[in-house]
């Protein structure tokens, strides 16, 4: 679902998948899977690294972890080394629009296939969207490799011609068991008429096994090959059973559409569904499963590709649900909705990359849904809004999930009171909602309504205040690119957040604030620990201005956000909307000087960049920089440099610092000898603005900075 409307412009405007932490006392894994995902930015490559980016609709943006590899010349490749053993690939890649061709498999040196790529499934037009309209970059591919490869092999992809380049993100490799036999207790979709990979349509011999098999007490048996199904199947209190997710194939749109209330007990196990879906239409049902599922019901080991949703549940009601240990892959929207009337289901151990909007959500429209949970699942790179989003419904719990790299109008976890369809059948939030144990790694996103950011994990009472409690503890944030906390009105109402508990969290780098707040309200914040602080610990101003702030009830424990951004008239520069991720304080701060000549600015010493540097006004020593660290840090380091190329040379400098009062002497004036960097320390102290000022210069009569690095220790 999209989590904010185009039309209402309410909030001050602002500027491979990793190993659990060892040792972490919050946070979640996410799913158990079978596979091994190696980034191609970290492999052996001779092509050209891209990223990391975070501008909605940059290809890097795009991809895992913010990085990909590019290949545009015959003979450019990327070399995996296989840390398990292995006997197929999925390879995730992006090629230009309207292009198709192959690109070669190499085992240890030597080729043994072509792998089919091609851009029919992406680069998506979302012209409601403003900003940039085209979008979902990414597909992926799989092959069998045909024989069994061993830790330490090499498996290198390969531009041999035939398309002009190819941008490579990741590979997964898996050792992929044979075909499962056939149940003794089964009935075979091919003795009913359904044969395997001649493309004709298997819809009708489907069904009649399926009408066989329940009037028996059997269940169905699909073997290994690809079989079509061009018409949807309604299909009731049976069990459908294929070979394996790798081996038995419905090629399909939309197999399975139950438009009315069923009994339930449909049981669909180890197969794939992969349709043709290139474009997102919300008037067709493009989904592996469409409709009610009834009463103890399971989809389970099922490979869902190329559709526009896996699971959608509507339409009626469905209780005491499983849906386990699937993957769902490159869609064009939700990977699954439990779209109301959905009572204590669970969704767990599922993998989800590359969805076109929420990656799993429940939306409570015509009948809440009531003690759902969503379980330690692994979701990548959702496309178009979150990651996972709860919008309304009772006693709702995520825990223990595994959330990286939301895109454009999307947080990690969104808890929310948007209903989207306003016609009095929407139930909010009620019961206590859970957000407990989950890690989120680069997850919020620029949205470009309104160019405001969102965070990692969002509240938001957007149509509807939310009264209930929601507690939100264990949670591990990782990189956020913008804050790690939002408790907002994205109706722009200003309406209450009340019963908020936050409680045992811990955030390792976020490139604006900690605690991001835009509405009135009450909460409890305790054992919230920060580390590697954007800009200021907390934002709070309530839109509409003049409304009340929210009433932060601080708890014991927490440490690291204690500094708030106070103007409300301006939003926290967000340092590219990326995190600070190498500790140095000072990258992308505010600078000034006594002076600089033509275009070294100041500015040129804090963008990370050595070849770029800030000089002094000639011949008129002493001269200073200055930079602000947007609030008082512990500092004691510095390192400073000059262009690589650059000759030797003694500056002579001293250090000064301030709180924002008078300055104080953190180091006394002395010679540093820049060859071409050099690094001063003094006793840790807390200050906001640090200060050079150089008074002698061997190698030029000015002051000269390329980068001018803050570190706390």
């Amino acid at each position: 679902m999209f989590s904010w409307r185009a039309t209402t412009v309410a909030l001050v405007v602002g500027a491979s998948i990793q190993a659990a932490p060892a040792a972490s006392a919050v946070g979640g894994n996410g799913a158990t899977v079978p596979f091994v995902e190696q980034e191609a930015e970290s492999a052996a490559h001779n092509g050209t690294k891209i990223g990391p980016d975070y501008t909605q609709a940059s290809l890097a943006s795009e991809a895992s972890n913010r990085q990909a590899v590019t290949l545009d010349g015959g003979g450019e490749y990327v070399e995996f080394t296989l840390t398990r053993p292995a006997n197929s690939i999925v390879l995730r890649y992006s090629v230009p629009d309207g292009s198709q061709g192959t690109i070669g498999v190499y085992l240890n040196g030597g080729k043994v296939n072509n792998l089919p790529v091609t851009s029919k499934y992406s680069w998506l037009n979302t012209g409601w969207i403003p900003g940039q309209k085209i979008h979902h970059f990414f597909d992926e591919s799989r092959l069998l490799l045909g024989r069994d490869l061993q830790t330490g092999d090499r498996v290198k992809v390969q531009l041999d011609g035939g398309i002009s380049n190819i941008t490579v993100d990741l590979a997964d490799f898996e050792q992929v068991a044979g075909p499962s036999t056939r149940p003794a207790n089964s009935l075979s979709i091919t003795d009913y008429g359904a044969t395997p990979n001649n493309g004709s349509d298997d819809a009708e011999a489907i069904w009649q096994t399926v009408l066989a098999a329940r009037s028996q007490g059997r269940e169905v048996w699909i073997p290994a090959g690809t079989f079509e199904v061009n018409r949807p199947l309604a299909i009731d209190q049976v069990t459908i059973r294929g070979a394996g997710m790798w081996h038995s194939v419905l090629h399909s749109n939309n197999p399975f559409n139950n438009g009315g209330q069923v009994q339930g007990n449909i049981r669909l196990h180890d197969f794939a569904v992969v349709g043709e879906i290139t474009e997102r239409n919300d008037g067709q049902a493009d989904n592996a499963y469409h409709g009610p599922l009834g009463t103890n019901s399971v989809i389970s080991g099922l490979w869902m590709q190329h559709l526009k949703v896996g699971v959608w549940t509507m339409s009626g009601t469905t209780t005491n649900a499983v849906i386990e240990n699937n993957r769902f892959l490159d869609l064009t929207a939700d990977g699954l909705n439990f779209n109301g009337r959905v009572s204590d289901s669970v969704v767990r151990n599922n993998f989800l990359r590359n969805t076109g909007d929420d990656a799993l959500a429940m939306w409570s429209l015509r009948g809440a849904d009531v003690r759902c949970r969503f379980e330690n699942n692994t979701i990548v790179q959702p496309n178009l809004a979150n990651g996972i989003a709860i919008y309304g419904g009772q006693d709702i719990t995520v825990r223990g999930n595994r959330i990286l790299d939301t895109n454009a109008l999307g947080s990690g976890i969104a808890i929310s009171n948007q209903a989207f369809i306003y016609d009095g059948t929407f139930s909010p939030l009620a019961g206590t909602t859970t957000v407990a144990d989950n890690t989120l790694i680069r997850t919020g996103a620029m949205n470009p309504n309104w160019n405001h950011p969102m965070s990692a994990i969002r509240i938001d009472s957007y149509d509807t205040e939310i009264t209930s409690p929601v507690t939100v503890t264990g949670n591990l944030f990782q990189d956020s690119p913008y804050s790690a906390i939002q408790v907002v009105d994205g109706g722009g109402q200003g309406r209450q957040v009340r019963n908020l508990r936050v409680d045992n969290n811990r955030v390792d780098g976020v490139g604006t604030v900690v605690v991001q707040i835009e509405t009135t309200g009450v909460g409890d914040f305790s054992n919230l620990v920060a580390t590697r602080v954007g800009t200021a610990g907390s934002y709070n101003c309530p839109y509409p201005a003049g409304r009340p702030p929210f009433t932060i009830n601080a708890g014991a424990g927490n440490s690291g956000w204690d500094t708030q951004w106070t103007d409300c008239g301006s939003w926290p520069p967000v340092n590219g909307g990326t995190p600070p991720t190498d500790g140095n304080l000072a990258r992308g701060r505010a600078t000034s000087s006594t002076g600089y000549v033509q275009v070294y600015q100041p500015s040129n010493a804090v963008d990370g960049d050595p070849n770029t540097y800030w000089e002094s006004t000639n011949h008129a020593f002493p001269q200073s920089i200055t930079v602000d660290l947007g609030q008082p840090r512990s500092v004691s380091r510095l390192v400073l440099k000059l262009p690589a190329h650059w000759g030797a040379r003694t500056q002579t400098i001293a250090v000064e610092g301030s709180t924002g009062g008078a300055y104080t002497t953190l180091k006394s004036s002395a010679q540093y000898n820049f060859s071409p960097n050099t690094t001063v320390t003094f006793p840790a102290s807390n200050q906001r603005y640090v200060r050079l000022t150089v008074t002698a210069n061997t190698g030029w009569p000015a002051g000269q900075v390329s980068e001018f690095e803050v570190y706390s220790s």
